[in-house]
This record gives C-alpha cells, sequence and structure tokens, in this order.
C-alpha cells in the first residue's frame, strides 16, 4: 500500500483489463476489490500512477470505474483542485440506470471528492456543500454515496453537522442510504466512545430490530465507536 510497485500494479491492471469485457464481472464485488487493490498500491503517490491512469483509460469503458479509484487513491489528502473537477465533471454527466455498471463510477467520484478534500479546510466545506446540494437534487445511484462520503472527511471527529445529517439519514426511504448513514455514525465517532452517537446507534438497534441487514450495520457501527475502549454497553 502506497508502494506504487511497478509488478504489483502490473498485475493488477492486467487482471482487470483481462476481466473487463465481462459484463456479469463489471459490477462484481471480486473485480471491484481489484480495483481497489490497485488504488492503493498507489496511495498518495500522485503523479506515480499516471501510466496505470492512462493505461486503464485506453481500455474498454468498464475500467473507468478502476481508473477513478486509482485516481481518488493516488491524490487523496492533497486537495488537488483539479482532480476535484475532473470528479465533479463526472458527476455532472447523464446519471444512467441505478443497477448499470456506469452507476458505480459515481459513487466512486462522490467519495473520490471526499478524500482529496480529507485535511484541507477549504475543500472539505465545499465537499461539504455539494454533498448538501446532491442530497436534494442527486439521483439515488449518486446519493447512496453521500453518507460514506461525509464520514470519511470527519473520521473519529464527531461534527454537530456530520452526526445529524447521518442520524437523519439513517432513516433514508432507499436502504443503501441508509445503511451507509448507520456504518457512518460508526465512522464519525470510531475510537470516540461518544455518548450522543452511541444513544443514537441503540436507538436505530431497537428502530431496526426487524430488519436483519440494517441491524448487522448498527453492530459493526456500535463496535467501531467503542472501538479500544473495551467492553461496550450496547
Amino acid at each position: 500500500m502506497g508502494s506504487g510497485n511497478a509488478l504489483a500494479s502490473e498485475t493488477l491492471t492486467t487482471l482487470y483489463i483481462e476481466n473487463d469485457a465481462d459484463s456479469a464481472l463489471l459490477t462484481s464485488t471480486h473485480l471491484r476489490f481489484v480495483a481497489l487493490g490497485l488504488g492503493l498500491v498507489f496511495l498518495a503517490r500522485q503523479d506515480e500512477a499516471d501510466v496505470t491512469i492512462e493505461t486503464l483509460a485506453a481500455a474498454n469503458n468498464g475500467a473507468a470505474y478502476a481508473k477513478l479509484t486509482v485516481q481518488t487513491c493516488a491524490y487523496a489528502g492533497t486537495g488537488n483542485v483539479l482532480r476535484v473537477q475532473e470528479l465533479l465533471h463526472t458527476l455532472a454527466r447523464e446519471i444512467p440506470p441505478e443497477d448499470a455498471p456506469e452507476a458505480a463510477e459515481l459513487g466512486v467520484a462522490v467519495l473520490g471528492v471526499s478524500l482529496i478534500a480529507l485535511g484541507e479546510p477549504v475543500g472539505e466545506e465545499m465537499s461539504r456543500r455539494m454533498f448538501e446540494h446532491i442530497l436534494q437534487y442527486g439521483e439515488p445511484a449518486v446519493r447512496r454515496a453521500v453518507p460514506l462520503a461525509l464520514a470519511l472527511s470527519n473520521l473519529s471527529h464527531p461534527d454537530v453537522y456530520a452526526v445529524d445529517t447521518l442520524s437523519k439519514l439513517s432513516h433514508d426511504a432507499s436502504p443503501a442510504v441508509a445503511q451507509g448513514a448507520i456504518l457512518g455514525l460508526g465512522l464519525v465517532a470510531a475510537g470516540t466512545n461518544n455518548a450522543r452517537v452511541a444513544g443514537l446507534l441503540r436507538a436505530l438497534a431497537s428502530y431496526y430490530h426487524q430488519e436483519p441487514t440494517h441491524l448487522f450495520a448498527v453492530r459493526i457501527a456500535q463496535g467501531l465507536t467503542h472501538l479500544e475502549i473495551g467492553r461496550a454497553h450496547v
């Protein structure tokens, strides 16, 4: 991770491109993990990822997901305005159906804006305003990435705005948005034992006691909140 290792990047790039033509694999979790692994090789390496990004850009359209993932990881925490603009341009194009392979790219773009702006106060404020706009007017394929994006920009920092927003989204009509918001609460309070978030998660455990998937997300969030604290009263 973050090594820029040429052999690792070449192997993963080849593996991704060779399977890129298979439409069934394009939406599989396994192939997306390959893209994430490729991105982590170039974590914060910036220009060193350019060759890999260009290789993926020249491949079939399905490689666009991997290209965005590598680009996001390579510039994470840099506040690079040009890269953020490119991601915003991706979000501005025509929205595909929610179950289309291209829809996943939009989620990566949203997360990318958050990661690139991470640690840069002005960039974080701009991304926060963008998230508000997406929540109000965005399509489902884009909205479902917002809770995790907001959480990533507030890791282990239970900011009042972030907690309030995620608490509201945890009751969203879209299961994907609600589950992302629940996990987001765990991420913003990770290791802090924050009393307010702990109370919200206990309430969510009661609210979703008949929804196994939501309840599972609540339990993970509770574990993150009480991370390294010891036995948690959940």
